[in-house]
């Protein structure tokens, strides 16, 4: 397995990203501490999470992902230099501590390196844009974690063109670094929010992108085929946002390229990705070892020119 370049970081990851919001959440203890076994014995190494997984479960206040990654660092027979940790700050976690302000980022990366039971988190992003902070307090926090050694690399999540655009000219303006990674919504369906400027800016800067919501909440796993298989799942207001006649398209032309090549849709989703210009790497969840599984032959896979395009026209 090739491993990749994460844009000019210095950091090298395999070609999945091993999302971690399920940790804690619709996977229990025993359950993610295999999943991870299973994921870095395949000779996979990133882990993405945040400091708000997960905070949307009745009970849970934030957390839970990073200390379940955190125990099972502890236990595990992997290598902590063996593995690359990417975890995140901004999200809401309470009364004032939320954001991109310094004081909050300086406090909230003690709080993950806690959690996760290691003395540096390999890839800090930003989670959300913060208009109330300027982006030069922003990139000075980070550079000061990064100077410390509680970090070895930041970037951004979910900005748009114009916000990674005005950082980076904020950085060179006051002679800091700039983010090296983005992380934004990219998927077969959802392809506006990074096809175009953004993805002309992150290949022109060598900024390397790590997309989320690869499988579009597991839509493009070809499990759901009409909005009453939604019925009683975890992400059922999720899946509702992503269906539409072009989702059922999508879905239709994966299951299609799947079976002809005897691989799962969610596997076609994912070499789908691969593909597409200055991805570094998809990020993708599962919380069965056959759905893990799936997503690790990814990589593998070959998509003839004429897969390509079924699939681009399903979801133009």
């Amino acid at each position: 397995m090739q491993a990749r370049n994460l844009g000019a970081t210095g950091l090298s990851i395999g070609p999945i990203v091993f999302g971690g919001n399920v940790f804690g959440w619709t996977a229990d203890e025993a359950t993610s501490f295999d999943l991870l076994d299973r994921f870095t014995g395949a000779g996979f190494n990133a882990i993405d999470t945040a400091d708000v997984y997960s905070a949307w479960v009745p009970g849970h206040q934030g957390g839970e992902s990073e200390a379940m990654i955190g125990r099972w660092l502890q236990q595990s027979a992997t290598r902590r230099e063996d593995v690359v940790i990417i975890t995140k700050v901004g999200s809401p976690m309470g009364e004032d501590r939320k954001g991109l302000g310094e004081k909050w980022i300086m406090e909230a990366v003690n709080g993950s390196l806690r959690r996760l039971q290691t003395d540096h988190i390999d890839l800090y992003l930003a989670h959300w844009p913060d208009d109330d902070v300027p982006h030069e307090e922003t990139l000075s926090a980070f550079a000061r974690l990064r100077d410390q050694g509680k970090i070895r690399a930041f970037g951004c999540s979910n900005y748009d063109a114009g916000q990674l655009r005005a950082a980076m000219n904020a950085a060179r303006q006051a002679g800091l670094p700039s983010y090296g990674v983005l992380q934004p919504e990219y998927n077969l369906l959802t392809r506006d929010k990074y096809e175009g400027a953004l993805a002309e800016i992150c290949v022109e800067e060598d900024i390397g992108v790590i997309p989320y919501y690869s499988l579009a909440a597991g839509l493009l796993t070809g499990k759901y085929r009409s909005k009453a298989d939604f019925s009683g799942v975890a992400r059922s207001a999720t899946l509702q946002r992503f269906w539409s006649e072009r989702a059922e398209r999508v879905v239709t032309a994966l299951i299609n390229v799947a079976d002809e090549i005897g691989e799962t849709p969610a596997t076609i989703a994912l070499a789908w990705l691969m593909t597409r210009r200055g991805i570094t790497a998809p990020i993708a969840s599962a919380t069965k070892p056959e759905q893990l599984e799936s997503l690790l032959r990814a990589p593998d896979v070959t998509l003839s020119a004429e897969m390509l395009t079924t699939l681009q026209e399903a979801g133009a």
